[in-house]
């Protein structure tokens, strides 16, 4: 069975390390499985109430739900900002926590990964990124883990996707969520 994994990345920055941990995702899904890498989480505004009501939900908003609502689970990209989850990352859990109960992320399996400079890889923040998840819904993987610490170091010359080491640990983990996603809904 193909499984629809929808990547979301809490780094905005071209160059980011996350970024390239997550098109190492894309290029090396197994068989079976497709990534998809959204685009566009700087564009969706700050989450309010006000304007999230039937017929004027911006547009980037409604471009992200749609995304999510067509992916049978999450892989959740967080570097880590003054020791928690990025801003961008919050936000999109946020809109895609609502409606209350019925958000995109109810009953499907999420993972959260990253890298970061520091020499934990960021294990804070994606803590953070995994309640938020499990809040808004999601069948967050404990296990599936996989935090890179010394991120400007370690891929200074090197992409993720040609680092065997980081390419295995990150199969693991989508391999996880594409197992877990076609496991029949428990009765």
């Amino acid at each position: 069975m193909s499984v629809r994994i929808l990547a979301l990345v809490g780094s905005l920055r071209t160059g980011s390390t996350n970024r390239q941990l997550a098109e190492a995702a894309v290029k090396t899904a197994p068989e079976g499985t497709e990534i998809v890498l959204f685009e566009g989480l700087g564009e969706v505004p700050f989450y309010n109430e006000d304007i999230d009501v039937e017929g004027s939900v911006p547009a980037a908003a409604v471009k992200l739900r749609e995304a999510a609502g067509s992916a049978d689970a999450f892989l959740l990209f967080s570097p880590e900002y003054n020791g928690t989850i990025p801003a961008v990352l919050k936000n999109a859990i946020d809109w895609l926590s609502r409606p209350y109960g019925a958000g995109a992320f109810t009953g499907k399996p999420a993972a959260v990964v990253g890298t970061a400079f520091g020499q934990f890889g960021g294990v804070w923040a994606q803590d953070e990124a995994r309640k938020a998840v499990g809040i808004a819904g999601g069948k967050v993987l404990e296990d599936a883990k996989l935090s890179i610490p010394g991120s400007l170091t370690r891929f200074a010359e090197t992409h993720p996707s040609d680092d065997a080491e980081v390419v295995a640990q990150l199969t693991e983990v989508v391999t996880s969520l594409h197992g877990q996603a076609t496991e029949p809904a428990a009765a």
